[in-house]
């Protein structure tokens, strides 16, 4: 054996030895976990749905794993600030965003200077799945007339209609330029600072409708708003007589809306099983399941189909976004 082969078998049996440790420490530390706290990151303000489900399901998976699970708000620029931190995290289980699908299907496709990318993230599990609510005030004059879907798309031909939403590229905002493409009509955008925001200017009759979310289900039954259609393949349990979009004569756009939890990328497989095994577990506790069914319909699922979903919402509104040209410098 000449020295060359011996120097080139030496480092190879070198890099394969730096290798196994390396994997022997990653699997040591994935059986340890968790061994520290860890930090639900929440891109939006206290006290919304988001900031809700993520203090149940920490203080289940405090139980459940034996370390304290804290969350934090970082909220700002339609949950960017929040997912930025998380993808910049190590990829150790210890630091999970707890964000909605516009911050993973549409800021990426609709930001020109966007400071993280999808792929930069490593699915956990959906928790929150619902759909929108289209809605009327029937105390603006300016679609008093209005009764279904039909009839808004009918006036919408005839005189200006707004519409608002909680920001460019909500999928309020993306979903109603959907409806407009199949029933042939254009309605004007009023971007709100957040769904808060956008429910209040439809309260004030600043706008004319909105795909809402269904925590606007109280102010339907209380006849201070007039739901039009709901955006789902399903008809809202709270809400029988209202029809789908489909049913009401506009076929083709069906989407709902997801809150869920996600890692930085390559967080080993084994501390990911150990979360998601912790978040699935809350199935079991009907006082943590009674909060979270209030903000939406649990829907947990495993981080493959989560990542199957996050792919298919990512085509889907990449279409409209692209048709429509929506884009933020």
């Amino acid at each position: 054996m000449t020295r060359a082969s011996h120097s080139r078998r030496r480092a190879l049996l070198l890099a394969a030895i730096a290798l196994s440790a390396t994997t022997v420490a990653l699997d040591a530390r994935a059986q340890a976990f968790p061994a520290k706290p860890i930090r639900i990151v929440v891109g939006f303000p206290p006290g919304n749905t988001l900031d809700t489900m993520a203090r149940v399901l920490a203080e289940h998976m405090r139980v459940k794993l034996g370390q304290p699970v804290l969350v934090e708000n970082k909220p700002g620029a339609n949950g960017i600030l929040g997912a930025t931190e998380v993808a910049r995290a190590a990829p150790d289980g210890y630091t999970i965003l707890c964000t909605n699908s516009s911050s993973m299907v549409v800021n990426p496709q609709i930001y020109k200077k966007l400071s993280y990318q999808t792929a930069e993230f490593a699915p956990l599990s959906m928790v929150i799945s619902a759909p929108m609510i289209l809605t009327v005030n029937p105390a603006n004059d300016r679609v008093a007339s209005v009764n279904t879907m039909a009839d808004l798309m009918a006036l919408a031909k005839t005189k200006p209609i707004s519409y608002g939403s909680g920001g460019l590229g909500n999928l309020a905002h993306l979903g109603m330029e959907m409806v407009n493409n199949r029933a042939g009509v254009k309605t004007t955008h009023v971007p709100y600072k957040g769904a808060a925001a956008a429910q209040a200017g439809l309260l004030g009759r600043e706008v004319d409708a909105q795909f809402d979310t269904p925590l606007a289900v109280p102010l339907v039954k209380a006849g201070r708003l007039k739901a039009l259609a709901v955006s789902g393949g399903t008809r809202l349990p709270d809400l029988p007589n209202v029809p789908t979009v489909a049913e009401a004569g506009y076929p083709g756009v069906d989407f709902t809306f997801w809150l869920g939890l996600l890692l930085p990328a390559q967080t080993p497989p084994a501390v990911v099983q150990t979360l998601y095994d912790a978040i699935r577990s809350v199935r079991d506790d009907p006082n943590a399941m009674k909060v979270l069914a209030q903000q939406g319909a649990v829907n947990l699922t495993d981080p493959a189909a989560f990542a199957e979903r996050i792919r298919g919402e990512y085509a889907l509104w990449g279409e409209v976004i692209k048709r429509e040209n929506i884009q933020v410098d």
